[in-house]
C-alpha cells in the first residue's frame, strides 16, 4: 500500500512541475512576473488596474504575481485561477485573430462572465475595441488558438 502511495505522491509532484514549467515557458511574463506587475484581483474588485507591491507576491505554478494589498492576495490565494488572465495574460484580441501572443497594455482589460481579457493598446491601436466589434467569433478562435500553444 506504501508503494501505491508514494508512486501517486511521485506522479503528483512530477505532474505539478510540468505544469510550472509549461506556465512558464507560454505565459506573458517579465522575468517571471505576470502582468507587468499588476495586481489581478483589483480589476475585480475596483474595475480598474491597479500597479502590485513586490512584498505583497505570490508565486503560482511559474507566475509570480503582485497585489496591492494583503487583502487581494488572500482572495488570490483562495483560488488563484479564477483571477488569473485569460491566455496566460497575452492580448486577448491577437489569440483570437491570429493566434499570435502579442504584449498587452495592463490598462486596457475587459472582464466577461468572470474571465479577465487584456489587450494591447497604443495611440494607434485599441485591439479592445477590435474585440468588442467580434467579440463572440474572436473568443472562440482565442480559446482554440490557445489550447493549440498551451500544451
Amino acid at each position: 500500500m506504501k508503494k501505491y502511495l508514494f508512486a501517486a505522491c511521485l506522479l503528483l509532484t512530477i505532474s505539478g512541475f510540468a505544469q510550472t514549467a509549461l506556465r512558464t515557458k507560454t505565459f506573458n511574463l517579465e522575468k517571471g512576473i505576470a502582468i507587468q506587475g499588476y495586481d489581478p484581483v483589483a480589476y475585480f474588485t475596483q474595475n480598474k488596474a491597479v500597479k502590485g507591491k513586490k512584498e505583497l507576491s505570490v508565486f503560482a505554478e511559474g507566475a509570480t504575481y503582485y497585489f496591492s494589498s494583503q487583502t487581494n492576495k488572500d482572495l488570490f490565494l483562495k483560488d488563484f485561477r479564477k483571477y488569473e488572465p485569460q491566455y496566460g495574460g497575452w492580448c486577448a484580441y491577437a489569440m483570437g485573430a491570429s493566434g499570435e501572443k502579442v504584449e498587452i497594455d495592463p490598462d486596457t482589460f475587459k472582464i466577461v462572465n468572470g474571465k479577465l481579457f487584456l489587450f494591447y493598446h497604443s495611440w494607434i491601436n485599441n485591439t479592445l475595441t477590435k474585440w468588442n466589434k467580434d467579440e463572440i467569433n474572436l473568443k472562440s478562435k482565442a480559446d482554440r488558438n490557445w489550447q493549440l500553444l498551451y500544451k
